[in-house]
């Protein structure tokens, strides 16, 4: 039997999958609402494919409880906050989960930890807590790094069709491991040494990251200068080694925007490229406040109520607002004293910002200037509704006459 610990956006899907597909499941999670939620059947999150998973997994006979099981196999996809100043990663939700599994677990229990760490920090703080406790690394229990490689909007696919690494002590283990991985994995799995696997997953999302600040920068450059950043990366793009990808409001969700500052926490001194791209990405949010003061300016708009930022979530289709850029804008506003800019998002039923609609029509009544921060398949499917709007597109999905651009 399979305990897996954290059911949020990466467990959840996980712990769903290996059901699905004839492993002995039960899932574990602290919060007592989220998991009664899961246990009168409904699910917690919104995600394309993720109810017809989840019934699935309930048929095969998936349970839910706070409780951590007794037995030989864990998986642990708990959070992993960075510190905002030191930048280093804050490992102590996987020690939490470590300790907890040590009250409880069989001599020999392989611990597979799936959350996203910087490189080291089993070394640095999951073994100490194991050996403090008495446990021999090894014998009376296994340690495995698999780092999760999906991401919201697209996480059934790819949990079946993405590559995985698996990082383990003892290769043999690591190949057990593979073996669970497999039962639903299709894409290639690989299996390495614990330290490599936390590396190579934090340098996949620190080159996205680089490269996407490198557009944000070129997007900077060609607003200086009255250039189409969007033509000039789509002929360079035809060189056969470049691709550059598409410049944003900023970069949000628990991955790019975080995994790259654990580089920068451990290696201050030669970290100096990531460095300064997480900064150019950090502050495009205040770069696009800026571009809507200019647009109010050259449109004689002067009531800031006038304005609506279209998306909460950090990117399109899915209800998840982690480091959204809309939110960071916000902030922002808010330290300069000014009216919270109206917002909507109809992935999001429940306030989370002031001034928050919940009726699309109704939003736009209320706006003369709309920014589309966001790429919903719902405001690309009523482009017809902005007709007669100021609107300044983010995202490069409006063509309509007059659409303001990065």
């Amino acid at each position: 039997m399979i305990n897996v610990i954290g059911l949020g956006y990466i467990g959840l899907p996980t712990a769903l999958m290996m059901a699905s597909h004839g492993l002995e499941v039960i899932g574990t999670d602290y919060n007592k609402e989220l998991v009664a939620t899961l246990n009168v059947g409904k699910t917690t999150f919104k995600e394309e494919g993720l109810e017809e998973l989840f019934n699935l997994a309930l048929n095969a006979g998936i349970k839910f409880t706070t409780e951590y099981q007794v037995t030989d196999t864990y998986i642990v996809s708990v959070p992993t906050p960075y510190d905002k100043f030191s930048k280093k990663v804050d490992a102590c939700y996987v020690v939490s989960a470590i300790k907890s599994i040590m009250d409880v677990c069989l001599k020999g229990a392989t611990v597979v930890i799936e959350s996203t760490v910087s490189p080291g920090t089993i070394d640095k703080y999951v073994r100490p807590a194991l050996q403090q406790c008495g446990y021999v690394i090894g014998e009376d229990i296994n340690l495995v790094h698999a780092p999760e490689r999906i991401i919201p909007g697209n996480m059934i696919y790819e949990l079946l069709h993405n590559n995985r690494t698996i990082g383990a002590d003892d290769k043999s283990i690591g190949e057990k491991v593979k073996k669970i991985y497999t039962s639903f994995c299709q894409g290639e799995i690989v299996v390495t040494d614990i330290r490599t696997a936390e590396m190579t997953k934090v340098v996949e999302n620190t080159f996205r990251a680089v490269n996407i600040a490198f557009a944000n920068e070129l997007a900077k450059i060609c607003r200086h200068d009255n250039m189409d950043v969007y033509e000039i990366i789509s002929i360079c793009n035809m060189h056969p080694r470049v691709n550059i990808l598409q410049p944003g409001p900023g970069v949000g969700g628990h991955c790019i925007s975080v995994d790259p500052w654990f580089l920068v926490g451990d290696y201050p001194s030669l970290a100096k490229v990531i460095d300064e791209a997480m900064k150019t990405n950090d502050g495009m949010p205040d770069f696009i406040l800026n571009r809507i003061y200019e647009i109010m300016k050259e449109n004689n708009i002067s009531d800031f109520s006038r304005v609506g930022l279209y998306g909460l979530s950090y990117k399109e289709n899915v209800d998840d607002s982690r480091e959204s850029p809309t939110l960071q804008l916000l902030e922002s506003q808010e330290r300069h004293l000014a009216i919270p800019l109206k917002t909507y998002d109809p992935y999001f039923e429940h306030d989370i910002v002031p001034n928050q609609y919940h009726e699309f029509d109704k939003f736009l009544g209320d706006i003369d200037l709309i920014v589309i921060m966001v790429s919903h398949n719902q405001i690309k499917e009523n482009m017809n509704k902005l007709k007669g709007k100021i609107v300044f597109d983010t995202r490069r999905c409006c063509d309509l006459p007059g659409t303001y651009k990065i």
